[in-house]
């Protein structure tokens, strides 16, 4: 029985338009983040940070993953 092996070889791209796409999700999850904490009560040093670092994390993994 032949194994299933991916046709690209497994490597992980990474490319221009993936790395857009991560700037915008990231751009996109830091302003709702921060939007969403400001209007739970939080203020504004209190929401920067985690909007901040939720929208890199986001942005990462959508230009590593290439979706």
């Amino acid at each position: 029985m032949a194994a299933l092996r991916p046709l690209d070889g497994g490597q992980i791209k990474t490319s221009r338009a993936s790395l857009i796409g991560g700037i915008a999700v990231g751009i996109g999850v830091a302003v709702l983040w921060g939007a969403l904490a400001q209007d739970l009560g939080a203020g504004p040093a209190a929401a920067l940070l985690p909007a901040a670092l939720a929208g890199l994390l986001a942005g990462l993994w959508v230009w590593r993953a290439d979706l």
